[in-house]
């Protein structure tokens, strides 16, 4: 029940703020109006949801929990956690393209307004190959390696130094780390895509802003 009590709580907070504003007090208009600021605030809450969901597991909650958890237990918390952030990041990056390309239509954009709604396209686009295709492949890889590392009696450990020294003399889990870090490396690499298409975007609203 404690999602329940944080949602309710967040979703509180929210309505307060709508009733608040200078729309609901009528200094500002119309029904166009209105709508075009909860397009802007639901483009404004996807992506800082998934800047900031992207900013702590690239580099800061997955470095903490690989050099404090076994790896085995750090692997299978991984296995558990990558596809439910690829799956929110990849709805906030839909939510967020979408609002911006309804209040910025093709047609009548800018240059950089294009350019914008592109790196917001790539940041999905990034998401959805690491939770559909790059996730699976590392989970069901981290899984073969993992059973191999038991037969050896390695992976309660923190760190991976032993797992390097296991396959100096086992030809089988030297090729699953290789296999592996290949995967590993190709969704690294397309998460970070993903963050560099929304750190893009975060300079073009800072440049919106009138603070």
């Amino acid at each position: 029940m404690a999602w329940i009590t944080r949602f309710l709580a967040a979703v509180a907070f929210l309505a307060v703020g709508v009733i608040f504003s200078p729309e609901t007090f009528g200094s500002n208009g119309d029904g166009s109006l209105k709508l075009s600021t909860y397009l802007k605030l639901a483009h404004l809450l996807s992506f800082s949801t998934a800047w900031g969901a992207a900013l702590w597991v690239t580099f800061i909650g997955g470095i903490i929990m690989f050099k404090n958890l076994p790896r085995h237990q750090f692997g299978n918390l991984q296995s558990k956690m990558f596809p439910a952030y690829f799956s929110m990041v990849g709805i906030c990056c839909a939510i967020s393209m979408a609002s911006f390309g309804y209040l910025h239509p093709w047609k009548s954009s800018s240059t950089a307004e294009k350019y914008q709604l592109g790196f917001l396209a790539s940041a999905l686009a990034f998401n959805l190959t690491n939770l559909l295709v790059f996730t699976p492949m590392t989970i069901e890889m981290m899984k073969q390696r993992h059973k191999v590392e038991r037969e050896e009696n390695i992976g309660e450990e923190t760190g991976g130094s032993k797992n390097r020294e296991v396959a100096k003399v086992n030809p089988k889990l030297a090729a699953m780390n290789k296999k592996f870090g290949m995967i590993h490396g190709l969704s690294s690499l397309a998460n970070i895509m993903a963050f560099g298409s929304l750190a893009m975007h975060s300079w073009y609203l800072a440049g919106k802003l009138n603070l």
